[in-house]
């Protein structure tokens, strides 16, 4: 949320038309966020999304909240000071509503923040949160991604451009909108583009590359010798493209998001974590918890677990005498058991591999056609869908659409009958 931006861009011809459908670029926050801010500013957007719109205040444990923006400190004072400048913060938007007409807003990015006994309330306003809650407006950033970024300028960058990873490129912005989203106003040093584009704009795009799921190219467009403006090209980083959580019920149906739900996990913070970790790994960390009987905050705890690999640490015993024979056969059944699932994790991440890849190809064939078979295609295939929501959501996420993937893979079979020979 931090960079909140999705500024409002200069976009021309069908990224214009493109955005204003999508309500690409609609936010954006005035001011300088720190890294430690904008990490904070995202997991508690994180935290309050599943009630973002129902409930006028949300909670977090302060701890927990430590834990994720990876601040293993007691220092509350410096805690304090981030969630202030976030309630000092303004964020405004600037876009079309359903009916095409324009509208403005401004906001605080948080309405209020408080901590007390070791719990730390937020709440946002009521406008705000509608649009944060609202898909085609904002985009939530995935928090293992986030955690990765070292330098505030290099998270903003991402943040910036990950908004725009659908329409593949940012538009053009000038370089006093572009320094305005870097926090970097009224910096007489960066008014200087050799100076803006060695200190910011290369080391950003270079962290961007290296650590998250987008892949960026910066183009600089100039009057004369000097350079006005710069946009960004978007593509996704393939390798990291895993971090991506689709919104579909696989996740939701395995007993380990259940577990999760029942130790006070969010629904998004569980599928994200079975997204990015296999049930085995989550369940053998939930297991380990239900040893800990001593700790406050479970959900802190388990979110430490996850991310550095706790393991539970069996002391010496002593030679046991032979096992009965029900043992043994009880022993054998749970051999089993575990075999039996193992094999459906197996399962399920060659299926998944399967769709990875499909979608791989989709993307070559995609791209491998010209602007005006691409409208075609995207025209013909609509019409093949019988449902609002399976159009709403191909119109949001294009060929990239997992609730339509079967339709997608099939569609494409038909045009290209050996595209997915070999997959």
């Amino acid at each position: 949320m931090p960079a909140l931006h999705d500024a409002k861009p200069e976009l021309t011809g069908a990224l214009r038309r493109d955005s204003v459908k999508k309500h690409v670029g609609a936010i954006h926050v005035s001011g300088k966020l720190s890294l430690l801010q904008r990490k904070l500013s995202n997991v508690l957007l994180l935290n309050a999304y599943d009630t973002l719109t129902t409930q006028q205040s949300h909670s977090i444990d302060a701890k927990t909240l430590c834990l994720m923006i990876g601040y293993n400190s007691n220092d509350t004072a410096t805690l304090r000071d981030a969630l202030k400048s976030l309630a000092e913060t303004v964020a405004e938007w600037d876009m079309l509503d359903e009916d095409g007409k324009q509208e403005w807003g401004v906001s605080a990015l948080l309405s209020y923040a408080k901590l007390k006994d070791g719990v730390c309330e937020y709440a946002y306003s009521p406008v705000l949160a509608q649009k944060l809650h609202d898909p085609k407006v904002f985009a939530l950033i995935n928090v293992t991604i986030q955690r990765n970024f070292s330098s505030g300028h290099g998270l903003a960058l991402y943040e910036n451009c990950y908004r725009f990873v659908r329409t593949g490129s940012t538009g053009w912005w000038s370089l006093d909108l572009f320094r305005k989203f870097m926090g970097l106003e009224g910096s007489a040093y960066y008014e200087t583009f050799k100076h803006l584009n060695a200190k910011i704009i290369k080391p950003a795009v270079t962290e961007v590359n290296k650590t998250s799921n987008i892949h960026i190219t910066p183009e600089f467009r100039k009057q004369g010798r000097a350079v006005t403006d710069v946009r960004f090209l978007i593509k996704e980083n393939r390798q990291l493209a895993m971090f991506d959580i689709e919104d579909d019920d696989a996740a939701r149906s395995s007993g380990v998001y259940d577990r999760l739900l029942e130790l006070g996990v969010s629904d998004r913070l569980a599928r994200q974590w079975l997204a990015e970790h296999d049930e085995a790994y989550i369940a053998e960390k939930l297991s380990y918890m239900a040893h800990q009987d001593q700790v406050k905050s479970k959900v802190g705890y388990l979110s430490a677990a996850i991310r550095d690999d706790y393991v539970e640490v069996t002391p010496e015993v002593k030679v046991a005498p032979a096992p009965s024979a029900e043992a043994l056969k009880a022993a054998e059944k749970r051999a089993e058991e575990v075999a039996r699932a193992r094999q459906e994790d197996d399962s399920r991440e060659r299926e998944r591999a399967e769709r990875r890849a499909k979608f791989a190809v989709v993307e070559r064939l995609v791209s491998a056609r010209n602007p005006t078979q691409r409208d075609a295609d995207r025209r013909v295939f609509l019409s093949q869908l019988d449902n609002d929501m399976d159009r709403e959501d191909f119109r949001n996420r294009g060929w990239d659409s997992a609730l339509n993937a079967r339709a997608i893979f099939a569609f494409w079979e038909a045009l290209e009958p050996d595209a997915f020979d070999g997959v």
